[in-house]
C-alpha cells in the first residue's frame, strides 16, 4: 500500500515545495529538475522550477515561457506589444490555441481589437516567478478555451528567501531597476516589486519603450493551506517599427532597422486585484480564486504601407479597453482503497469581459475615419469534472469532461453588425499511463478542446470596409488532439521525454482584427514529434536538448494548396548551465527554428533563424553579484518573423507581393548589478 500512494505523495509534496513554501526551496535550490514519473499525466506536461527559470537569458519577459520545450517567443513590432508564439505547427499569432495564465488569471484576452487571444506578458516580474507549469494538448478538464495547443501558467511566490535590488544597464537605452521583498506582517508576509524599465533596441527610430511595474501581495499559510490576495499595475509606452518590404531593404531605400511609418506604436496598461484560497486534508483539498483585471491598449500599426490610401498611408489604430471578471473554484475528494487511490476533482469556472473597441483609419496616430466600433459583453461558463485513479503500481488513468457555454452580446456602430448567439460545447479526456518499469512510463491521452471565435464574428452580417454580405463563424472552434509518449530517467542524471501528437480543427475560422472582418479558415490538421531532454552529469552542470518538428495541413483539397501559411515545422533550442561551488556561473543558449511556408502551395517559404545568448556571472560577496547577459552573440542576420503579402510603398505606382520581415535583435550586452537584503 505504501508503494501505491508513494507517487500522490511525491506529487503533493512537490506543489508545496515548488510554490510558496519558506524553507523547502532552500533544500532544492542544488537539486536536479524534479521528477515527473508518478506525477505529470502526458509526455509533454512538465514543470519548471524557480531555479531553472533563474538560469535563463530572456531578452524580453514573454521569452520566460520558452522554458517549455518546443515553444518559441517572438516579436513583429515593438516591445510593448504582446508577442508571437510558435508550437507544435502552429503560428499562433498573439496567443490563440496558447492558454497561458499567471497566479490563476487569464492573459489571454477574448475578442480583442488586434488579435483573437491576446496575450501581454510585458506585466510578468522574472523574479517573483516561482514555477511554470506546461501542458501540451487538450487533455486537462480543468484548461479550457484557447488551450489545444498547449497551456501555460506562472506561479509567483507568496515569500522571497530574501529582498532584493537590481540595476541593470545595457546598449541601445536599456536600463532597468527592480525591488523586491517579503517582510513578515501581522500573521503573514507582505510582498511588495516594483519595476522600472526603458529600452529603444537597436532601431533607426528607437522603441523608447518605457515601462513602470508594481506587485503587491499579502498572504497567510503555505501553499496548500493559506490565502493571498494580490494587487498588480502595470502601464507601457513604445513606438514600433513594424516588419519592413525586404525589396525595400536589397534596394538600399531602408535599412535593416528602419521604420516606414516612424509614428506606428502604442500604450499599453494593466490593474489586477485578485486573491486565492486553498485547503488540503487527507481525505479533501478545496481552491477558489476570483479576479477583476482593468486593460487598455492603443495600438497604432501599418503594414501595407500606401496600399489602401495613397495620399495619407494606411496607418490604422485599434484601442481596446475592457474589465475581465472571473473565479476557479474546484473540490476534491481523495480515496486511499486496499487496491488503488483515486482523486475525483469537480470544478466550475466562469468568466465575463466588458469590452469596448474599435477600428480606425489613422495618420501619425490622428483619426481619420471609423471603420467599426463595438461594444461587447461575452460571458462564459464551465463545469467539469475530472478522475485520477491508480489501479496498479504500474496502470492508472485520468478521465475528464468539460461543458462550457459561451454568451456573445454585440452592440456595433452599424445595426447589421449587431446581436447576440450562444454556443455550448463538451469536451471529454482521457489518459493511460503504464509504468513505470525500469524508471520508464509510457502514455497515451486522447481528448477534445476548442477555442472560441471572436464575438463580432459570431454576429457579424456586411463587411465594414467593403459593405458587401459575409458569413457568421462558429462561436466554439472544436479540436481533437491524440499523443503517444514516453518519459524515462533510466539513465542516471537523465532525463528525456518522446511524444507524437496529432491534433485537428474542425475549421480555423479566425476574426481579421486589422480588417475588421472574419476570414474563413478550413479545416486543418497537424502532427510531428517532440524531443526532450536534461541531463545532469555533475552537480554543478546541467545541459537541456530539446527539438520538435510538426507538419501542419489543411484537410481540404483546393487549388490554392494546402499547406497553412506560417505553421512552424522544425523547431530546437539546446542550452548549457554551469552553477559551480565558486563565485563563478554562466550559460549558453542556442535556439533555432526552421524555415516554414508563407503561402497554401509552399512556392514562398521563410528562412531559418538562429539566435546564440549566453551569460556569465560572480558573486562578489554573500549578498552581491553582477552578472553580463550577452543577446544573438554570432550577431545573425535573421527574421524574429517572416510574412508574405502584398503592399505598396510611396514612390509604387501598384501593390507588389513580397516578403515583409522584422529583425532579431543585434548582438547587444547587458549588465545587472544586483544586491541580496
Amino acid at each position: 500500500m505504501k508503494l501505491k500512494l508513494l507517487p500522490l505523495a511525491l506529487a503533493a509534496l512537490s506543489c508545496a515545495a515548488h510554490a510558496d513554501d519558506p524553507f523547502l526551496p532552500r533544500v532544492l535550490i542544488d537539486a536536479s529538475r524534479a521528477s515527473q514519473l508518478g506525477v505529470a499525466d502526458a509526455a509533454g506536461d512538465g514543470t519548471v522550477s524557480q531555479r531553472q527559470l533563474e538560469a535563463r537569458t530572456t531578452y524580453r519577459p514573454g521569452e520566460l515561457l520558452e522554458a517549455t520545450p518546443g515553444l518559441i517567443v517572438s516579436q513583429h513590432s515593438g516591445e510593448g506589444k504582446a508577442n508571437q508564439f510558435y508550437l507544435r505547427g502552429f503560428n499562433l499569432d498573439h496567443g490563440t490555441d496558447l492558454r497561458t495564465t499567471v497566479d490563476g488569471m487569464p492573459v489571454n484576452q477574448r475578442s480583442h481589437g488586434h488579435g483573437q487571444g491576446w496575450t501581454d506578458l510585458n506585466f510578468l516580474i522574472p523574479e517573483l516567478s516561482a514555477r511554470l507549469d506546461y501542458k501540451k494538448g487538450p487533455y486537462s478538464a480543468s484548461t479550457g478555451d484557447f488551450g489545444s495547443a498547449g497551456a501555460t501558467a506562472i506561479t509567483y511566490a507568496n515569500r522571497l528567501t530574501s529582498g532584493v535590488a537590481n540595476v541593470t544597464v545595457g546598449q541601445n537605452g536599456f536600463g532597468r531597476a527592480l525591488v523586491a521583498d517579503s517582510p513578515e506582517v501581522g500573521n503573514g508576509s507582505l510582498l511588495y516589486a516594483l519595476e522600472v524599465l526603458h529600452n529603444d533596441g537597436p532601431f533607426t527610430n528607437g522603441d523608447n519603450y518605457r515601462k513602470v511595474n508594481g506587485v503587491l501581495r499579502y498572504s497567510e499559510g503555505y501553499a496548500n493551506n493559506g490565502f493571498n490576495v494580490t494587487a498588480m499595475a502595470y502601464s507601457g509606452h513604445w513606438n514600433s517599427t513594424d516588419q519592413i518590404p525586404k525589396r525595400a531593404v536589397d534596394d538600399g531605400t531602408l535599412g535593416r532597422y528602419d521604420a516606414i511609418d516612424p509614428t506606428d506604436g502604442g500604450s499599453a496598461h494593466r490593474y489586477s486585484l485578485s486573491g486565492a484560497w486553498r485547503r488540503t486534508t487527507e481525505d479533501s483539498s478545496a481552491k477558489v480564486s476570483a479576479y477583476v483585471i482593468a486593460n487598455r491598449l492603443e495600438l497604432f500599426s501599418n503594414f501595407t504601407y500606401y496600399l489602401d490610401d495613397p495620399v495619407n498611408g494606411d496607418q490604422f489604430a485599434q484601442p481596446d479597453r475592457r474589465v475581465t471578471t472571473g473565479f476557479d473554484a474546484s473540490y476534491s475528494w481523495h480515496f486511499h482503497g486496499a487496491d488503488l487511490v483515486s482523486t475525483t476533482t469537480v470544478g466550475v469556472q466562469g468568466q465575463n469581459d466588458n469590452i469596448h473597441n474599435g477600428l480606425y483609419s489613422t495618420r501619425a496616430r490622428q483619426k481619420l475615419s471609423t471603420t467599426r466600433e463595438d461594444h461587447i459583453v461575452e460571458t462564459s461558463g464551465a463545469v467539469y469534472v475530472e478522475n485520477q485513479t491508480r489501479w496498479t503500481p504500474t496502470f492508472r488513468t485520468v478521465a475528464g469532461l468539460r461543458a462550457d457555454h459561451y454568451r456573445f452580446d454585440v452592440d456595433s456602430d452599424r445595426s447589421e453588425n449587431s446581436g447576440k448567439a450562444d454556443d455550448t460545447l463538451a469536451s471529454p479526456s482521457v489518459s493511460l499511463i503504464f509504468g513505470p518499469w525500469a524508471s520508464t512510463e509510457f502514455y497515451v491521452n486522447a481528448g477534445n478542446g476548442f477555442h472560441s471565435n471572436d464575438a463580432r464574428g459570431t454576429v457579424i452580417a456586411v463587411d465594414p470596409k467593403t459593405n458587401e454580405a459575409v458569413d457568421r463563424v462558429t462561436p466554439l472552434a472544436r479540436s481533437r488532439g491524440l499523443d503517444l509518449g514516453v518519459r524515462s530517467e533510466w539513465v542516471p542524471g537523465l532525463q528525456t521525454s518522446l511524444s507524437l501528437f496529432r491534433l485537428d480543427f474542425d475549421s480555423e475560422l479566425v476574426f481579421v482584427g486589422d480588417a475588421g472582418t472574419t476570414e474563413a479558415g478550413r479545416p486543418s490538421r497537424r502532427y510531428g514529434i517532440e524531443f526532450s531532454n536534461y541531463y545532469k552529469p555533475v552537480r554543478w552542470l546541467s545541459l537541456d536538448a530539446d527539438l520538435a518538428y510538426a507538419r501542419g495541413r489543411y484537410k481540404d483539397a483546393a487549388p490554392e494548396g494546402d499547406h497553412i501559411p506560417g505553421a512552424i515545422e522544425g523547431v530546437a533550442q539546446f542550452a548549457a548551465t554551469v552553477t559551480p561551488q565558486g563565485p563563478w556561473s554562466g550559460a549558453l543558449r542556442l535556439r533555432w527554428f526552421g524555415p516554414r511556408p508563407l503561402v497554401e502551395d509552399n512556392s514562398v517559404r521563410s528562412r531559418s533563424s538562429m539566435m546564440l545568448n549566453g551569460r556569465v556571472g560572480y558573486r562578489i560577496s554573500r549578498s552581491t553579484s553582477v552578472e553580463l547577459e550577452a543577446f544573438n552573440l554570432t550577431n545573425r542576420r535573421d527574421s524574429a518573423i517572416d510574412y508574405y503579402y502584398a503592399s505598396q510603398l510611396k514612390n509604387e505606382a501598384a501593390p507588389v507581393d513580397d516578403y515583409h520581415f522584422h529583425p532579431i535583435e543585434a548582438r547587444s550586452l547587458r549588465l545587472t548589478l544586483s544586491h541580496t537584503f
